[in-house]
């Protein structure tokens, strides 16, 4: 299986010790099998950057990634953006630490799309169940975090691809 990581830089050997907290499932490394996806957070990435320096050349890299399963370590997979996964990114999204023992998650992400309807919830304007029937109607992309060092073991970096301006 191919998994795909949108970075400014290739990332021959992944790291979770530089990520941020403030995820959906918490500090970890985080990929997609949606290479588009990937792509985007580039974008995001690239964007979040010039906005502070106008004057910086910033690459983007789509890095891909082999996965093999490992039955030994442990890992939860969210199928929808249900009540429970609703309470693990909440949880994560507003935690300094990491607050599981989960090796491997996988799961819709919380994306842009998704995050006016978040901000809603946390701000007690609507409810869980009107936030998580909101939820249902996006298209929703996975995400696939890595949170362990024996989970980073389970995939090997392929290549890099660069993605030019205009993509």
């Amino acid at each position: 299986m191919e998994l795909y990581h949108g970075s400014l830089e290739i990332v021959k050997e992944p790291n979770i010790d530089v990520q941020n907290y403030k995820t959906d499932f918490g500090k970890g490394f985080y990929t997609t099998l949606d290479f588009n996806q990937a792509k985007r957070w580039t974008k995001i990435k690239k964007d979040r950057i010039i906005k502070e320096n106008p004057n910086i050349k910033v690459k983007r890299y789509v890095n891909v990634y082999g996965y093999t399963y490992n039955s030994d370590l442990n890992t939860i997979e969210f199928k929808s953006a249900d009540e429970k996964w609703l309470d693990f990114i909440y949880m994560n999204r507003n935690s300094d630490s990491l607050l599981h023992n989960h090796d491997i998650i996988s799961g819709p992400v919380a994306n842009d799309n998704l995050f006016a309807t978040l901000k809603l919830f946390e701000s007690n304007y609507i409810s869980k169940e009107e936030t998580i029937k909101a939820l249902k109607s996006y298209k929703l992309i996975n995400q696939i975090s890595f949170h362990t060092n024996e989970a980073l073991k389970t995939i090997r970096f392929i290549r890099a691809e660069e993605i030019e301006d205009d993509e």
